[in-house]
């Protein structure tokens, strides 16, 4: 799958070989008993080198897998509210809040306007600039109140 004809090799110690013909160079790699892969097509010449191949597909595979154990998955859990939610409803909501922030989540909260509510999106801004100031010690504001379409949203993430 080597598309060059002259291609500098590098050896299985990495060290440089020199450039060398393609049929050259896949000679000295059955000789080692090792294969010639291509590391880098753009280069000129191309770069290639003596290597095991599957030893060296297995070593990528278990970095992916490392750095993939390593990741932190933050998910955005939503809250969703309305202008007329009651006081009751609203400390449940903020509690909902506190627990997924604790848990290292992201939390929406969103306050949903129907029909003629919509001329009246100043109590749902009130509501989430109230739910800012409750949240302000357990997390940071990452998205402010807007409206979009029928939803005023605002994103919350934990503090570090």
């Amino acid at each position: 799958m080597i598309r060059g004809t002259e291609i500098r090799v590098i050896g299985n110690d990495g060290g440089q070989l020199g450039v060398m013909s393609v049929r050259d160079a896949l000679a000295q790699a059955e000789a080692e008993g090792l294969d010639l892969v291509e590391i880098s097509p753009q280069a000129t010449p191309p770069v290639c080198r003596i290597m095991d191949y599957g030893k060296f597909k297995y070593q990528q595979s278990k970095k992916a897998h490392e750095a993939k154990k390593k990741q932190s998955v933050i998910l955005v859990k939503e809250v969703k509210l309305g202008p007329k939610t009651e006081e009751h409803d609203f400390q449940f909501k903020f509690k909902h809040v506190l627990r997924f922030l604790e848990d290292g989540n992201k939390a929406k909260v969103s306050v949903f306007f129907r029909g003629r509510e919509m001329a009246h999106t100043d109590i749902g801004r009130v509501l989430l600039d109230r739910m800012a100031e409750m949240v302000k010690d357990f997390g940071v504001i990452e998205q402010s109140p807007r409206l979009e379409g029928k939803n005023m949203t605002m994103i919350i993430a934990p503090k570090k």
